[in-house]
């Protein structure tokens, strides 16, 4: 079986990264084949990029360096931070203005997960979209 992926990656610093890494995801998302047909697919990958970015600035205190991998089936995002703590879902109260990341991301995401790694740690979701590909070839 022959696995072919393309992807992305990018570091969005502390401060205006979460503005720039919506941008630069919705752009990049446009060149996939599904995209146009699946807008609220865009959407929710956007938001998801955003929460995990703000969540890579506000919490990790660091630059946050998101990674796009469309391999065909899933597109993978996944943001690395320089803190190991790992991300726990909350139940924040109806007035509180944070704490809600972690629910957003899962209820989005179709699978995600996080680990630690040696500096940091990695969060990453997987959408995939409605519309039916062609073969193995990711571009197609």
């Amino acid at each position: 079986m022959v696995v072919k992926a393309m992807g992305w990656a990018h570091s969005f610093p502390v401060s205006g990264g979460v503005r720039a890494g919506r941008h630069w995801t919705r752009g990049h998302l446009a060149t996939l084949p599904w995209a146009a047909e699946e807008p609220e697919t865009v959407d929710a990958v956007v938001l998801t990029v955003s929460e995990l970015l703000t969540n890579a600035h506000v919490h990790a205190h660091s630059d946050a360096h998101l990674v796009l991998t469309w391999d065909g089936d899933c597109l993978h995002v996944s943001v690395h931070d320089d803190d190991p703590t790992l991300p726990r879902p909350r139940d924040p109260d109806a007035g509180e203005v944070s704490g809600r990341g972690v629910g957003i991301v899962q209820a989005l995401a179709d699978e995600w997960g996080m680990r630690c790694q040696r500096h940091g740690k990695v969060v990453t979701a997987c959408f995939r979209p409605a519309v039916p590909q062609g073969d193995d070839d990711p571009s197609a």
